[in-house]
């Protein structure tokens, strides 16, 4: 495990659990939206976005964390690990609610508490329907060669990090 991807709809914990995988392996983390998006809340145009992830996948070891469709494939093509948070829509929807008026290092600005994003919600509320089924194609067109986690509750994804805490060390897994 040295170039990994870590997928799910917004809400489902992907950004606190690469923190946490980063913690335990070492290896560099990139979140997305910290590439995205900008501290007055305008975001980097596709083109320059997926040069630098471009960028990033060229490294010999990474995280990154993130759904973004446009660089999707690029990322799945060039790592050895595909980590899928695929929660319920519940779920998700319950965590963008809890993250609202906190501090977030993978983004470029403070969320107010008070703040929605209609569309944003919209987006989770459909993601399950709409979004999951193009993620599990594409899980399924890359899976080969590659190591593919897909973890449908926090339970599984707290089991696999301590799992892994015992087991790693610097070289990897013991």
């Amino acid at each position: 495990m040295k170039k990994v991807i870590v997928i799910g709809c917004p809400g489902s914990g992907k950004s606190v659990f690469s923190r946490e995988l980063h913690e335990i392996t070492g290896l560099p983390l990139y979140p997305l939206d910290r590439i995205r998006w900008r501290a007055d809340r305008t975001f980097l145009p596709k083109e320059e976005m997926v040069e630098a992830v471009r960028s990033i996948v060229a490294e010999d070891e990474w995280i990154i964390d993130g759904n973004y469709g446009a660089t999707m494939e690029l990322r799945m093509a060039h790592c050895d690990t595909i980590i899928f948070l695929d929660y319920p829509t519940e779920v998700c929807y319950e965590g963008i609610m809890a993250r609202r008026g906190t501090a977030r290092p993978d983004m470029p600005w403070f969320e107010q508490a008070d703040e929605i994003d209609p569309e944003f919600v919209g987006f989770v509320l459909q993601y399950n329907s709409v979004n999951r089924p193009i993620v599990l194609e594409r899980i399924q067109k890359y899976a080969d060669g590659r190591t593919v986690h897909i973890f449908n509750s926090r339970e599984e994804t707290t089991a696999f990090l301590d799992a892994l805490r015992r087991g790693w060390d610097k070289g990897g897994l013991r």
